[in-house]
């Protein structure tokens, strides 16, 4: 059954939400949620992902917008949000920094190099994002909902996954103080966790929280699991399958719909009152 049947789309909200890394896992999950809630759609993605964005074109009903994206290139970010406002009007209302990389190696075979990249782009990537979409909301003045792809990992570290855990943490702390600083302009920030410039949106007219996911079933933890199964020499889908077992409290991996599910509850009325909070959507695992 396809995200679209799962349940009625709601009427336009006459809103915009943009989302990074939108074309496949937690963000193709989480942009297809939001089009069901009525929100005009800005998927930011790699290159690479452009078959995928075209999947999730079939899937939304509604208004929706994609380019190409690297957010470790701030000037890239500051188009892309420019772009959504261009084409789908000054409402920018939802924004969700949910691009993201996980490598997987022991901090000492970690080179600057590794480390640099992940840097760029769960931390400057992130705050880059939140800054942009801040101030859109700021200059249109009807206030907003931030949301950023924080990860269990951003209350507890993991080995072999020393220099994610630390971006993920930095990713709870800034959470919290631009909560304290937009607060003023109506911004909840919350959350739960491409190469080429975007000198043009495909426009596509068919139609401050952080989360901070566990184990999802997702291309990113089949990574995870290639790698840990390599260092701890087990074999493809056993690391994942013991973590699920043991960590895992209500006995099944989580989906990506499991987050969405979050996000669209922070971006909606309901969620007026949460600001400044990295909430776990974990399972337990985090116990």
């Amino acid at each position: 059954m396809s995200q679209s049947q799962l349940s009625t789309v709601k009427p336009s909200l006459g809103r915009s939400a943009f989302v990074t890394g939108g074309a496949q896992g937690i963000g193709r999950a989480i942009s297809l949620r939001l089009a069901r809630d009525g929100y005009d759609i800005s998927i930011a993605d790699i290159a690479s992902q452009k078959d995928k964005v075209g999947e999730v074109i079939k899937v939304i009903e509604g208004m929706l917008i994609w380019g190409v994206l690297d957010v470790r290139d701030a000037k890239q970010i500051e188009a892309g949000i420019a772009e959504t406002v261009e084409k789908l009007g000054p409402n920018l209302f939802v924004s969700v920094a949910n691009a993201g990389v996980t490598q997987v190696k022991p901090l000492l075979e970690c080179t600057p190099e590794f480390i640099e990249n992940e840097v760029r782009i769960n931390i400057l990537g992130f705050m880059n994002t939140h800054i942009f979409a801040a101030k859109q909301m700021v200059k249109q003045g009807l206030g907003g909902r931030i949301l950023g792809a924080g990860s269990i990992a951003s209350y507890r570290t993991a080995e072999n996954l020393g220099p994610y855990g630390a971006t993920k943490f930095a990713v709870r702390g800034f959470t919290e103080v631009s909560a304290k600083e937009w607060a003023e302009y109506g911004i909840r920030v919350n959350g739960s966790s491409s190469r080429t410039p975007p000198d043009a949106f495909t426009h596509l007219r068919r139609r401050r929280t952080a989360y901070a996911p566990g184990i999802v079933d997702t291309p990113m933890w089949d990574h995870i699991d290639a790698e840990l199964a390599k260092i701890e020499n087990i074999s493809i889908g056993e690391a994942k399958s013991q973590r699920v077992k043991h960590d895992i409290k209500l006995g099944r991996i989580q989906e990506p719909e499991d987050v969405a599910k979050l996000v669209s509850f922070l971006a909606s009325e309901e969620g007026e009152y949460i600001t400044g909070q990295t909430i776990k959507t974990c399972g337990g695992a985090s116990l």
